[in-house]
């Protein structure tokens, strides 16, 4: 019987950006299944609660077959093993990502050499793209529709000047 490779794509996703359902949908075809795992992630102080980040990611990618979308609060690499998936994927968008990677990915193979950690570059016209950006743009009033999901950008609302 032929193994599923099953990929997860962890993040904090606060909030999801088109840059990572780039990511999502290009991973999505290259795996029978990807997991979309969202980390709870109390030190990051998120803006929108897990509930809420999963549910964006969820409304985004409706009608996305092969993706589901779960949040974690354990060590990544254990969630990865309890969901039988063999692949992280981690978006790379500049050096400095690389390096923190690098050094995860390193982590999470001395825990369980069995999963591999895969580097996915995002599409060029999301490549500076990041939720932090996101945060401070929409706080300021800029029209960022163009670089978040609508339910994104109406959730976004709330910070808005």
């Amino acid at each position: 019987m032929d193994q599923k490779k099953i990929a997860i794509y962890p993040g904090t996703f606060d909030p999801v950006t088109n840059g990572h359902l780039d990511i999502m949908v290009r991973a999505n075809t290259l795996f029978d299944k990807l997991i979309v795992a969202v980390a709870l992630s109390p030190k990051k102080n998120p803006l929108f609660s897990t509930t809420e980040r999963v549910g964006f990611i969820k409304e985004a990618l409706n009608g996305q077959d092969k993706i589901e979308v779960h949040s974690f609060d354990n060590l990544l690499i254990d969630f990865a093993f309890e969901h039988k998936a063999s692949v992280i994927i981690k978006g790379l968008r500049a050096v400095s990502d690389f390096e923190f990677e690098l050094q995860m990915g390193l982590m999470n193979r001395n825990l369980n050499n069995q999963i591999e950690t895969v580097f996915m570059i995002p599409s060029q016209e999301y490549s500076f793209l990041s939720s932090s950006f996101i945060k401070e743009t929409a706080q300021h009033g800029a029209d960022i529709r163009h670089l978040v999901p609508k339910c994104v950008y109406d959730g976004l609302q709330i910070i808005r000047k």
